[in-house]
Protein backbone atom coordinates (compact mmCIF):
# COMPACT_ATOMS: atom_id res chain seq x y z
CA UNK A 1 0.00 0.00 0.00
CA UNK A 2 1.53 3.59 -1.20
CA UNK A 3 2.74 5.87 1.80
CA UNK A 4 -0.28 9.00 2.34
CA UNK A 5 1.00 11.88 0.65
CA UNK A 6 0.54 14.29 3.46
CA UNK A 7 1.32 12.84 7.46
CA UNK A 8 -1.52 12.17 9.43
CA UNK A 9 -0.51 14.42 12.34
CA UNK A 10 1.26 17.64 12.69
CA UNK A 11 1.64 20.37 15.45
CA UNK A 12 -0.37 22.62 13.39
CA UNK A 13 -3.69 19.95 13.35
CA UNK A 14 -3.31 19.15 16.95
CA UNK A 15 -3.10 22.83 18.54
CA UNK A 16 -5.98 23.70 15.44
CA UNK A 17 -8.29 20.38 16.48
CA UNK A 18 -7.07 21.02 20.74
CA UNK A 19 -8.38 24.62 20.77
CA UNK A 20 -11.62 23.45 18.68
CA UNK A 21 -12.48 20.54 21.54
CA UNK A 22 -11.53 23.66 24.36
CA UNK A 23 -14.00 25.70 22.57
CA UNK A 24 -16.82 23.50 22.62
CA UNK A 25 -16.37 21.13 25.37
CA UNK A 26 -14.34 23.17 27.76
CA UNK A 27 -10.70 23.79 29.83
CA UNK A 28 -11.69 20.44 32.39
CA UNK A 29 -13.26 18.21 29.35
CA UNK A 30 -9.96 18.40 27.80
CA UNK A 31 -7.61 15.31 27.70
CA UNK A 32 -4.75 13.38 25.14
CA UNK A 33 -7.51 11.03 24.86
CA UNK A 34 -10.02 12.85 24.03
CA UNK A 35 -8.07 14.63 21.53
CA UNK A 36 -6.56 11.43 19.86
CA UNK A 37 -9.84 9.88 19.38
CA UNK A 38 -11.37 13.59 17.94
CA UNK A 39 -7.99 13.12 15.44
CA UNK A 40 -8.69 9.79 14.51
CA UNK A 41 -5.28 8.78 15.75
CA UNK A 42 -4.18 6.54 18.95
CA UNK A 43 -2.79 8.52 21.97
CA UNK A 44 1.10 7.91 22.01
CA UNK A 45 0.97 9.18 18.57
CA UNK A 46 0.65 12.56 19.48
CA UNK A 47 3.67 12.23 21.94
CA UNK A 48 5.81 12.36 18.88
CA UNK A 49 4.82 16.07 18.24
CA UNK A 50 4.26 16.95 22.35
CA UNK A 51 5.85 15.54 25.29
CA UNK A 52 2.82 16.23 27.76
CA UNK A 53 -1.17 17.47 27.67
CA UNK A 54 0.61 21.28 29.36
CA UNK A 55 2.57 21.59 26.13
CA UNK A 56 -0.79 20.90 24.06
CA UNK A 57 -2.01 23.44 26.24
CA UNK A 58 0.87 25.96 25.91
CA UNK A 59 0.30 25.79 22.43
CA UNK A 60 -3.19 26.21 22.06
CA UNK A 61 -3.18 29.39 24.66
CA UNK A 62 -0.21 30.25 22.35
CA UNK A 63 -1.94 30.53 19.50
CA UNK A 64 -4.54 32.54 20.84
CA UNK A 65 -2.00 35.45 22.27
CA UNK A 66 -0.72 35.27 18.83
CA UNK A 67 -3.50 37.40 17.62
CA UNK A 68 -3.01 40.09 20.25
CA UNK A 69 -2.29 43.13 18.14
CA UNK A 70 1.24 44.57 19.90
CA UNK A 71 2.00 47.05 17.23
CA UNK A 72 0.80 50.03 18.69
CA UNK A 73 3.68 50.13 21.26
CA UNK A 74 6.16 52.96 19.56
CA UNK A 75 3.65 54.05 16.76
CA UNK A 76 0.92 55.35 19.02
CA UNK A 77 1.29 57.59 22.79
CA UNK A 78 1.22 55.08 25.18
CA UNK A 79 -2.13 55.77 26.34
CA UNK A 80 -3.98 55.25 22.93
CA UNK A 81 -1.54 52.33 22.77
CA UNK A 82 -2.31 50.95 26.17
CA UNK A 83 -6.24 51.16 24.90
CA UNK A 84 -5.52 49.87 21.82
CA UNK A 85 -3.85 46.57 23.11
CA UNK A 86 -6.09 45.92 25.63
CA UNK A 87 -9.10 46.08 23.35
CA UNK A 88 -7.61 43.55 20.99
CA UNK A 89 -6.36 41.34 23.96
CA UNK A 90 -9.86 41.71 24.87
CA UNK A 91 -11.27 40.63 21.71
CA UNK A 92 -9.09 37.72 21.41
CA UNK A 93 -9.26 35.70 24.71
CA UNK A 94 -13.49 36.52 24.36
CA UNK A 95 -13.33 34.44 21.14
CA UNK A 96 -11.97 31.76 23.01
CA UNK A 97 -13.22 32.27 27.14
CA UNK A 98 -12.23 28.36 27.87
CA UNK A 99 -8.92 28.95 27.61
CA UNK A 100 -8.51 31.73 29.77
CA UNK A 101 -8.16 30.35 32.87
CA UNK A 102 -4.80 28.17 31.94
CA UNK A 103 -3.87 31.73 30.04
CA UNK A 104 -4.46 33.53 33.66
CA UNK A 105 -1.35 31.48 34.64
CA UNK A 106 0.92 34.00 32.94
CA UNK A 107 3.39 33.59 29.60
CA UNK A 108 5.49 30.56 31.62
CA UNK A 109 7.46 29.84 28.03
CA UNK A 110 5.15 30.70 25.42
CA UNK A 111 6.98 32.73 22.52
CA UNK A 112 3.89 34.82 21.85
CA UNK A 113 3.08 35.36 25.26
CA UNK A 114 6.77 36.52 26.08
CA UNK A 115 6.73 38.83 23.14
CA UNK A 116 3.71 40.64 24.44
CA UNK A 117 5.11 41.07 27.52
CA UNK A 118 8.16 42.58 25.91
CA UNK A 119 6.51 44.83 23.65
CA UNK A 120 3.88 46.26 26.33
CA UNK A 121 6.60 46.50 29.27
CA UNK A 122 9.44 48.38 26.18
CA UNK A 123 7.11 50.62 24.93
CA UNK A 124 5.90 52.22 28.91
CA UNK A 125 9.39 51.92 29.75
CA UNK A 126 10.01 53.96 26.40
CA UNK A 127 7.11 56.20 27.32
CA UNK A 128 9.25 57.06 31.01
CA UNK A 129 7.59 55.17 32.99
CA UNK A 130 9.63 53.32 35.43
CA UNK A 131 10.43 49.99 34.71
CA UNK A 132 8.56 49.00 38.21
CA UNK A 133 5.51 51.32 37.16
CA UNK A 134 5.52 49.47 33.94
CA UNK A 135 5.88 46.06 35.21
CA UNK A 136 2.76 46.97 37.63
CA UNK A 137 0.77 48.45 34.50
CA UNK A 138 1.34 45.79 32.74
CA UNK A 139 -0.25 43.46 35.44
CA UNK A 140 -2.90 45.41 36.35
CA UNK A 141 -3.86 45.48 32.59
CA UNK A 142 -3.66 41.34 32.75
CA UNK A 143 -5.69 41.40 35.74
CA UNK A 144 -8.15 43.81 34.25
CA UNK A 145 -8.62 42.03 30.41
CA UNK A 146 -8.39 38.13 31.96
CA UNK A 147 -11.25 39.46 34.46
CA UNK A 148 -13.41 40.82 32.41
CA UNK A 149 -13.44 37.19 30.11
CA UNK A 150 -13.20 35.00 32.94
CA UNK A 151 -17.42 35.43 33.56
CA UNK A 152 -20.41 37.13 32.40
CA UNK A 153 -21.46 39.46 34.94
CA UNK A 154 -24.72 40.56 33.60
CA UNK A 155 -25.12 36.53 33.06
CA UNK A 156 -24.82 35.77 36.47
CA UNK A 157 -28.25 37.26 37.27
CA UNK A 158 -31.09 34.55 36.97
CA UNK A 159 -34.00 35.84 34.56
CA UNK A 160 -36.58 35.46 37.34
CA UNK A 161 -38.21 38.73 38.61
CA UNK A 162 -39.52 37.34 41.68
CA UNK A 163 -36.06 36.10 42.60
CA UNK A 164 -35.43 39.66 43.32
CA UNK A 165 -38.47 40.22 45.56
CA UNK A 166 -37.25 42.09 49.56
CA UNK A 167 -34.34 43.35 47.08
CA UNK A 168 -35.42 46.95 46.26
CA UNK A 169 -32.66 47.73 44.15
CA UNK A 170 -32.41 44.99 42.08
CA UNK A 171 -35.90 45.59 40.46
CA UNK A 172 -34.31 45.43 37.53
CA UNK A 173 -31.66 42.70 37.68
CA UNK A 174 -33.60 40.41 35.88
CA UNK A 175 -32.76 42.36 32.42
CA UNK A 176 -29.43 42.31 32.78
CA UNK A 177 -28.69 39.00 31.14
CA UNK A 178 -31.17 40.00 28.51
CA UNK A 179 -28.38 43.49 27.72
CA UNK A 180 -25.69 41.43 28.19
CA UNK A 181 -23.55 41.96 25.57
CA UNK A 182 -23.99 45.99 26.51
CA UNK A 183 -23.77 45.44 30.30
CA UNK A 184 -20.32 43.43 30.28
CA UNK A 185 -18.53 45.91 26.91
CA UNK A 186 -19.77 48.91 29.19
CA UNK A 187 -18.18 47.62 32.16
CA UNK A 188 -14.93 46.63 30.40
CA UNK A 189 -14.89 50.53 28.70
CA UNK A 190 -15.54 52.10 32.15
CA UNK A 191 -12.86 50.32 34.19
CA UNK A 192 -10.30 51.00 30.78
CA UNK A 193 -11.15 54.76 30.93
CA UNK A 194 -10.74 54.63 34.48
CA UNK A 195 -7.36 52.94 34.33
CA UNK A 196 -5.87 55.11 31.79
CA UNK A 197 -7.33 58.16 33.65
CA UNK A 198 -5.37 56.83 37.26
CA UNK A 199 -2.27 56.07 35.05
CA UNK A 200 -2.16 59.48 33.10
CA UNK A 201 -2.20 61.42 36.88
CA UNK A 202 0.44 59.33 38.05
CA UNK A 203 2.77 59.53 35.15
CA UNK A 204 2.87 62.96 36.05
CA UNK A 205 4.72 62.36 39.08
CA UNK A 206 6.92 59.49 37.68
CA UNK A 207 7.69 59.88 34.59
CA UNK A 208 11.36 61.14 33.32
CA UNK A 209 11.43 64.67 33.18
CA UNK A 210 12.59 64.01 28.77
CA UNK A 211 9.41 62.39 28.35
CA UNK A 212 7.14 64.34 29.86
Amino acid sequence: MPRPSKALLSRERIVATAAMLIDTEGLTAFSTRRLATELGVRGPSLYNHFATKDEILDAVADTIIAEVDVSFFGTHEWREALRLWALSYRRALLAHPNIVPYLAQGPGRRPASLRMADAVYGGLVDAGWPPAKATHIGALMRYLVTGSTLGSFAKGFIEDPALYDGHPHLGQAHRLAEHQRSVDDGAFALGLDALIDGLSHAYGNVARPMDR
